[in-house]
C-alpha cells in the first residue's frame, strides 16, 4: 500500500498494492494495520454504497463537529471525478478544492479527512462507490456547499448542463454561506 500526499495537508491518495495473475486480482483494499503503519490511525464505524447513473452529480457534503467524518473513498465499478474542499477555517489551503479521477480500473481512493466537503461526478455509464466512515450519520450535524459555487471553480469533468442533482444539492450555500464549523 502506497499513500500520496496532496497539495492540501491531511488529504491523501491511498494506492493499495494489487496481485494480479491469469485469474484476475487481489488487494486490500483497507488495513487497519498497514494504516497504522502508514501513521494514519482511524477507527471506521460505518460503510456506505451509492450507485449513480452518468452524468450524476453528489455533493459537496460534510458534518460538523462533533459528528465530522474521515471518508476513505473508492469505486467499486465505473469512473468518478472526486472533489474535496478544505473547510479548516486556520488552514492555508481553506476554500482549495482537489479533484482526483478514481475508477475501478485504477482502484486509486481518497482519503478525506475530517474538516472537508466531498462530492463526485459520474463520469462512466454507471459507477458504484463505496466509502468508509470514521462517524455515524447523523442528520443534524449535515452542511454542504452549492456543487457550481463560482469562487471553487471546480472542474467536475462533466457538462453542468446535464448533470444530475438532486433537489436538496442544488439548493446549498455557497461557501461564503455555508454553516461549516470547522
Amino acid at each position: 500500500m502506497k499513500i500520496e500526499e496532496t497539495f492540501i495537508k491531511d488529504l491523501l491518495i491511498v494506492e493499495p498494492t494489487v496481485f494480479g495473475d491469469e485469474r484476475g486480482y487481489f488487494f486490500e483494499a483497507y488495513s487497519k494495520t498497514k494504516f497504522q503503519n502508514l501513521g494514519i490511525d482511524i477507527e471506521f464505524v460505518q460503510d456506505n454504497q451509492s450507485f449513480s447513473k452518468k452524468d450524476t452529480l453528489r455533493g459537496l457534503h460534510y458534518q460538523n463537529p462533533p459528528f465530522a467524518q474521515t471518508k476513505l473513498v473508492r469505486v467499486l465499478e465505473g469512473e468518478i471525478m472526486d472533489v474535496a474542499i478544505d473547510l479548516r477555517k486556520d488552514s492555508s489551503t481553506y476554500g482549495k478544492s482537489f479533484s482526483i479521477l478514481l475508477s475501478a480500473e485504477n482502484k486509486k481512493q481518497l482519503l478525506v479527512p475530517q474538516g472537508f466537503a466531498h462530492g463526485f461526478s459520474v463520469l462512466s455509464e454507471t459507477a458504484s462507490v463505496m466509502y468508509k466512515c470514521d462517524q455515524f450519520y447523523n442528520k443534524g450535524s449535515e452542511g454542504g456547499i452549492k456543487f457550481d459555487d463560482p469562487s471553487l471553480s471546480i472542474d467536475w469533468g462533466i457538462d453542468l448542463n446535464d448533470a444530475i442533482v438532486s433537489e436538496k444539492d442544488q439548493v446549498l450555500p455557497f461557501i461564503q454561506n455555508c454553516n461549516s464549523l470547522f
